[in-house]
């Protein structure tokens, strides 16, 4: 049986999560690793540039679905995978998070093709999330899990999978950051980040500023959240640099949402800029779940502008705080959370997502699968595990 492996990522925080374990891969299995971009995300600066950047190699076959709709999105992200492994014949096919994408699997599951998934089991318990139905869906699917945490593996095993499918890893996003923005790797020089602070009106770097990114469909295509995002805003004391998504800058325009005065909207911008950004900022809003475990690696503050969260433990090390964009604050309550997240600032925690070699597990253990087909397989005993709720409050 052939080792051949497809990698299929399709957005950029796929591209820097899996940007150390791809050269991995790449050396072992050199033209058995076929790397498919899904196509969903597309433009230069939300794909390219983070290739570039991080000196990825570029995919062997992008597809090219119908992105006029997540629908379309997801049909012709099927049909095309599908078209591709009854061709390759891969001997498995390898995921990575809870996007439109991962469903991609199904094109897997239809051909009885060993799905792996990266990022599994991690659960917000939010059954109206999308990406809560997609990653249940995947994981379900795959005969591999790669889980970050003890805590994400004891979630998979209480809706009955397989002790001996999931395995802990850590965290990528750890050795990300160590491998290339703490080594110095991709910092910019002194001058530049000036220039690039200047550029974006935040002044003198010891001026404090916050960051934003908010890009989640239930915040950017409600008009009623995405205006309380932008009361958020407005409440902070502090210039706020957001750059934004093109669907979230057309959902401003389309809804008559004027930005606030303190707010500066700019395109998307490089994964270097905006570590950097992040590194230097007083603490960031996102509805991310990268950006939230970015910036505690990082030591920065986050609120997490989402009603629910497959990252709770953010909250439990004090490296967050919530905000709820369907409840409508007050201007005292939405003043009470920037005073909450400056607080964070003021005190220390330890991020509990990994020691930088998550990567590397995942490639070992990946690797030694390939070569043994048999671990390829799963055991599912379904129906033995516990129930999950699904929080609807």
């Amino acid at each position: 049986m052939s080792n051949r492996l497809m990698l299929v990522l399709g957005i950029r925080p796929d591209v820097i999560r899996a940007s150390l374990l791809i050269p991995r891969l790449k050396q072992s299995l050199g033209q058995n690793l076929i790397f498919v971009w899904s196509g969903q995300h597309y433009s230069h600066n939300l794909k390219d540039v983070f290739f570039s950047q991080l000196s990825v190699p570029k995919p062997d076959i992008e597809l090219q679905p119908d992105t006029k709709s997540e629908t379309a999105l997801i049909g012709n992200l099927i049909e095309g995978l599908g078209q591709l492994l009854l061709r390759e014949q891969p001997a498995a096919c390898c995921f990575l998070g809870d996007t439109n994408t991962v469903l991609g699997s199904l094109a897997c599951a239809s051909l009885n093709i060993p799905v792996i998934h990266i990022e599994g089991c991690m659960r917000s318990y939010d059954w109206r999330m999308p990406e809560e139905k997609y990653r249940t869906v995947i994981d379900h699917l795959s005969d591999v899990i790669y889980a970050y945490l003890p805590a994400y593996k004891e979630q998979g095993l209480a809706e009955g999978l397989d002790t001996r499918q999931i395995v802990v890893t850590g965290n990528p996003i750890v050795d990300v950051i160590d491998h290339y923005f703490r080594s110095g790797k991709i910092r910019l020089s002194s001058q530049s980040r000036r220039e690039l602070f200047r550029r974006l009106n935040v002044g003198d770097q010891n001026q404090p500023f916050a960051l934003m990114t908010c890009h989640r469909r239930e915040n950017v295509e409600n008009p009623t959240s995405l205006r309380r995002v932008m009361n958020l805003v407005r409440a902070c004391g502090y210039q706020v640099v957001f750059p934004a998504s093109y669907r979230t800058q057309r959902s401003l325009s389309e809804f008559g949402i004027t930005p606030p005065s303190n707010l500066l909207l700019t395109d998307p911008i490089g994964y270097v800029e905006f570590l950097e950004l992040l590194d230097g900022c007083a603490y960031v809003l996102t509805d991310s779940g990268t950006v939230v475990e970015e910036a505690a690696v990082l030591g920065t503050p986050s609120v997490q502008m989402r009603l629910s969260t497959e990252r709770p433990e953010v909250y439990e090390w004090g490296a967050s705080i919530k905000f709820d964009p369907t409840i409508d604050y007050s201007p005292s309550e939405l003043l009470h959370v920037h005073e909450e997240v400056k607080a964070l600032a003021s005190r220390s925690w330890t991020h509990q997502f990994g020691d930088g070699k998550a990567s590397e597990r995942i490639a070992e253990d990946l690797l030694l699968r390939l070569n043994n087909p048999s671990t390829l397989k799963g055991h599912k005993p379904h129906g033995s595990g516990k129930p999950f709720s699904r929080n609807w409050q």
